[in-house]
């Protein structure tokens, strides 16, 4: 529900498949063409088809309540928070106060606690991430574009580094359906139940965000009265 990093800064984000074929370009090179020279690849995607974090949490969100996880216990929502104190204070309330309320009534119905300790890899996991994405770094990528333009078409199909044709939106889309696929191991054919209980919890979300708020709006009330 909440992350920290700067909305401008550049993700510079690359897919997988891509520096694995630039290593495998760079390989033939040095091999055919042998110099006494060091040569450096920056395989990145900031200088020639930069996706910032804004973007990308515009486009994640999307495609998230496109393709949203059989049975979610809460509607795909969040957002991304440029202040780290303001983001502490939301994983605080949005992250750990709601995991120790449901591992309670899971130890009390004889179940085994495990939100909290998902929260506390979801939030080490952020941590990880938080130096790159509130920062960002200028590459050259002058040898890359050399080494593309040395490869033949059929070459450049078969070991493809050219991130100037990267869609981000269809790729954003397709990492959020693989995802769903092959790493939560989710069948296509249940996607739409789980868009009518997604749909379903957005309408209870936002029953219980009136409630609250009535709730809040009557303690003010008493407190100055």
């Amino acid at each position: 529900r909440t992350v920290y990093c700067k909305r401008e800064k550049i993700a510079d984000l690359v897919p997988v498949d891509i520096p694995i074929n630039l290593a495998i370009a760079a390989a033939w090179k040095i091999a055919s063409q042998p110099s006494n020279a060091i040569p450096v690849y920056n395989c990145t995607s900031g200088s020639i088809n930069p996706i910032r974090w804004g973007q990308l949490e515009t486009m994640g969100m999307a495609s998230i309540r496109k393709y949203p996880m059989e049975n979610v216990v809460w509607y795909p929502g969040g957002s991304y928070k440029e202040s780290a104190t303001i983001n502490k204070i939301c994983q605080v309330t949005l992250h750990s106060l709601p995991a120790y309320l449901m591992d309670t009534m899971a130890y009390m119905m004889g179940k085994k606690p495990v939100m909290i300790r998902v929260v506390e890899k979801m939030h080490k996991a952020q941590k990880a991430i938080e130096y790159f994405a509130t920062n960002e770094w200028a590459w050259s990528t002058d040898n890359v574009e050399k080494l593309n333009m040395e490869l033949t078409e059929v070459d450049k199909q078969i070991f493809n580094f050219d991130m100037s044709a990267l869609s981000w939106p269809d790729f954003i889309e397709d990492y959020i359906k693989g995802t769903r696929q092959f790493v939560f191991k989710e069948d296509l054919a249940t996607l739409g139940e789980a868009r009518r209980h997604a749909h379903k919890m957005f309408w209870i979300e936002a029953c219980l965000q009136v409630l609250l708020f009535i709730a809040f709006c009557k303690l003010l009330v008493w407190l100055l009265c």
